[in-house]
Order: C-alpha cells, then sequence, then structure tokens
C-alpha cells in the first residue's frame, strides 16, 4: 500500500453533507442530514434496517443521486463531478458483484482498467493486495469455487487496487470467520495510519466501537447522536451493567438501592445502568444471593438499543 500519508494533524474536511436528503415518492429514506467526515478518520454509520445509513452511503459514492441539498467528496460535488469522485473512492459493498467469468487475480486486473492503471502496475498491486488478505493460493480459481469468506476478501482487496482516499465498508465481516474478520480489521487500521478515510457500516457493535473513531447513529432518515465511542457510553449509557433474571419483588429494591441508575427489564432479565465503579455492585450482591448474575461494562450495542429501540425493522 502506498497511498500518500498526510499529516496526522490534518483536519482537512473530506466529506460534507449539508441538508442533505432522498426522497422515493411520498417517502422520506434520509432527511436533510448535515455532517462532516474529516481525513483519516474511521466513521460508522451505524442504524436499524431501513434507518438510512446504507442510503446516505449510496449517495456518498455516487450511486444514488441526492434529491435536494449538497454532498461534497475530496471538494467535488456529487451532482457533477461522479465520475471524479469514484476515482477516489473505493467501494466494498455488502453483495457480491465479483466477475463469475473471472479468476480471482483477473477479477482485480479487469477492474484495474476503470482507472487507467496499466497492466503491469495493476498486477504488482493485485499480487500484493492478495498476499495481504491471504488469497495468493486462490489466484487462479474461479469465483464460484470461492468460500463467502473469500469473497468478502477480494472484494475489500478489489475496493483497495486503486489506492482511494475514501474507503467505504459496507457490512464488511459478515459471513467471515474470527480469523478473517481480524485481518480485516488490521486493515482497516493500517489504512487509518495512511490517513485514508474509511466509512463503515456494520451491525456488528463491537466492530464499530473497536475501529471507529466516531459514530453517526441514523434513524428514520435522521442524525439521532453523532460522537465518539465511549463518549457515547458514558453519555447515554454510564460505566458498567448489571444484569439479573427477572422478579418483580427486586424492582423496588434495586430503586432504593441505586437511586442513580437507569434500569430496565429485559427479556426477562433486569439491566442496571450505572456510571459508578465497578464494585458498586458488590454488597446488593453479597446481601442478595441471586443466580444467572452478570457485570459487564457498557459498550456500544447498549448505547444503539437505548437510542433506536428493540423492535424489527425492515431492510434499507
Amino acid at each position: 500500500m502506498e497511498w500518500i500519508i498526510f499529516s496526522s494533524k490534518s483536519r482537512d474536511v473530506l466529506i460534507k453533507a449539508v441538508a442533505l436528503t432522498k426522497r422515493y415518492g411520498s417517502f422520506v429514506a434520509v432527511d436533510g442530514i448535515d455532517f462532516e467526515v474529516y481525513r483519516g478518520e474511521c466513521v460508522g454509520f451505524l442504524g436499524p434496517n431501513g434507518a438510512g445509513k446504507t442510503t446516505t452511503v449510496r449517495m456518498i459514492y455516487c450511486f444514488l443521486p441526492p434529491s435536494s441539498g449538497d454532498l461534497t467528496v475530496a471538494g467535488l460535488s456529487v451532482y457533477d463531478k461522479a465520475r471524479e469522485i469514484k476515482r477516489v473512492v473505493g467501494v466494498a459493498p455488502q453483495e457480491d458483484n465479483l466477475d463469475i467469468d473471472f479468476s480471482v487475480v483477473n477479477n482485480l486486473v479487469v477492474y484495474a482498467r476503470y482507472f487507467d492503471i496499466p497492466k503491469v502496475e495493476a498486477l504488482r498491486r493485485a499480487e500484493e493486495q492478495l498476499k495481504f488478505f491471504q488469497l495468493e493460493e486462490k489466484r487462479n480459481m474461479h469465483i464460484e469455487a470461492l468460500s463467502t469468506g473469500m469473497k468478502r476478501r477480494l472484494i475489500f482487496a478489489r475496493a483497495l487496487l486503486h489506492e482511494p482516499q475514501v474507503l467505504l465498508l459496507d457490512e464488511p465481516t459478515t459471513g467471515l470467520d474470527p480469523q478473517a474478520r481480524h485481518l480485516v480489521w488490521n486493515a482497516v487500521r493500517q489504512l487509518k495510519k495512511l490517513q485514508v478515510t474509511v466509512i463503515l457500516t456494520t451491525h456488528y457493535m463491537d466492530e464499530a466501537e473497536i475501529l471507529c473513531d466516531r459514530i453517526i447513529i441514523i434513524d428514520h432518515g435522521k442524525i439521532i447522536e453523532d460522537g465518539k465511542p465511549k463518549e457515547l457510553i458514558k453519555k447515554h449509557i454510564g460505566e458498567n451493567v448489571l444484569e439479573i433474571d427477572y422478579d418483580k419483588v427486586l424492582i423496588p429494591i434495586l430503586k432504593q438501592t441505586f437511586p442513580d441508575a437507569h434500569i430496565e427489564v429485559i427479556d426477562e432479565r433486569i439491566q442496571i445502568f450505572t456510571s459508578k465503579p465497578y464494585d458498586i455492585f458488590d454488597g446488593f450482591l453479597h446481601e442478595h444471593k441471586l443466580p444467572n448474575v452478570t457485570i459487564r461494562k457498557a459498550n456500544l450495542e447498549d448505547v444503539f438499543l437505548k437510542l433506536t429501540g428493540r423492535a424489527l425493522r425492515e431492510n434499507d
């Protein structure tokens, strides 16, 4: 990977949206949102199915035109500079759109033609990506012979072939085993060091919490939260969570014992969220000998479920 390395102190705005809107007839999928993404950031766009996050990302790489509002990528408007934007943006879509008529390596080499990369250089870059994503031994295989995980890794490799300034990853680790998932995470970390801007959509909250510098949560077409993962957790949840089996007798006791805590009953379990130190629960558990007790750190999934609810949604 030979991207130009920008100063880590740079706060260049690489992607900027103002009143960005996407309508499908009377349905508003994205409702007048404003956001900025800086060079070298990894930003997670999170939301339930149908919330508008995928539509937003598709507008960034000019797959969908906005209905109204402004959207620029690297200073280029999506309205009249789509071709130029596609040259600075790499896309790893959720769907498998590899060419089944070509081998693994030729999927990369042929793709390089779209960016006027000479064949010799395209082959060099292809071999580099295959090595990094541990697909060297599969280089001459046809796509249909690959596992789902291998296809996901090849799609990621293809997105990096033209050394983009912006990389859009739509559910990049879906279908991957833990080893391949960590390989993808390592690639994202390396790209961040090179000041490549990464936009990530994922339903894996641990993945977003680990990789993202900032989280933008979208629901019903609007941005409902924007901030660093740890700050969002502290703001909306606290530090620690106690989980115990539901017993209605315990509810008033818990409210009296932890007056500042947020208490929820979820799926026959009581969850007590608090910003107090980890050992605040010790006295209560010593006095009340309860089965199936869990004490854990609050996480981004707690935030996500609190802000967007637990009801299932239709797809974007």
